[in-house]
């Protein structure tokens, strides 16, 4: 199968270019790289360089002619998005209204797209929170995911394509860049190996559904091959992590004995987040298979690697 992967120079997309290859597709990748690196593109797929709000994007949705398309590129800091909304909807909206236009003149009949489960819902009334809870979004970011989540339906419905949502819980790992869109776990990590201290925004009591970029990798592979798998699927673990028990785990495994500095709480925080993966399981046979710990212990031993001199 011939699958294009935007975003596929980020955090996310590389790994799931990596695995799509692995798994015998032909992959091209289309990347602004705003955010994403050229190096971290597998040499065995071919890289466009273009924003998806770039008049281009039709010519190149047209001339790699995909079977699907796998969107993951998006602007992914809530932070950004409470400045400048404007910008985060430009590219979250109106890409991705872009990317479905380009879709529909080049007849690609299978869209998977790559949204947020957290930062979509909200706080919520039930947890694990499952797909049919009320979107509550407290940020920019949290809106714009829906809003484009919207949109893919719509294509879906006016085309006779097939798309799949699959929303992420907050997802880890190697690559992840501590300086951009990074959760705290990239950012612990990063300071900790440097011998800096760490913050923590109110009493590190707030809880993450963490799951493992490699496990989002798979749930990815399995959507592109099983067309009839449409609607919305939460791709996350079911379980809660304080930022006080990642913090614990992550001075565990660099040696550090210092305890973390505690700062004002955010405005506007959610408290708790963790999704229910029900659906993905039946849908796609996915289940999160990385061990929590084991996610910590690859990801610490990615970043000594690469912060090497």
């Amino acid at each position: 199968m011939r699958i294009l992967v935007t975003g596929g120079a980020g955090f996310v997309g590389s790994h799931v270019v990596d695995r799509l290859l692995e798994d015998g597709h032909a992959v091209e990748v289309l990347d602004n790289l705003s955010t994403g690196r050229r190096e971290r593109v597998n040499a065995k797929a071919r890289l466009h360089v273009c924003d998806l709000r770039d008049a281009r994007l039709d010519e190149v949705v047209a001339t790699t002619r995909p079977d699907s398309i796998v969107h993951v590129a998006a602007q992914a800091a809530v932070s950004r998005s409470v400045l400048d909304p404007r910008f985060d909807a430009s590219v979250n909206v109106l890409g991705t209204i872009g990317l479905l236009e380009a879709c529909r003149h080049a007849s690609v009949r299978r869209v998977v797209y790559i949204s947020t489960g957290g930062a979509g819902y909200g706080d919520t009334d039930v947890l694990p929170t499952p797909e049919d809870h009320p979107i509550r979004p407290s940020s920019p970011y949290g809106a714009s995911k829906v809003s484009a989540e919207r949109y893919v339906d719509c294509w879906a419905g006016l085309t006779g394509g097939r798309a799949l949502t699959l929303r992420l819980a907050n997802v880890f790992g190697p690559r992840q860049d501590p300086a951009g869109e990074a959760g705290v776990v990239a950012i612990f990590t990063s300071r900790l190996l440097a011998g800096e201290r760490c913050l923590v925004n109110g009493d590190g009591e707030q809880t993450r559904d963490y799951v493992y970029v490699l496990d989002v990798a798979d749930a990815v592979a399995r959507a592109v091959v099983t067309p009839d798998a449409v609607g919305a699927a939460n791709i996350g673990t079911g379980v809660e992590k304080t930022v006080n028990d990642i913090y614990r785990e992550l001075a565990q495994l660099t040696g550090v004995t210092v305890p973390a500095e505690h700062g004002p709480a955010r405005p506007g925080e959610q408290r708790r987040s963790v999704l229910d993966a029900t659906r993905a399981k039946k849908l796609l046979g996915w289940s999160a298979a990385t061990p929590f710990g084991e996610g910590l212990r690859q990801t610490v031993a990615w970043f000594r690697k690469d912060l090497r001199p």
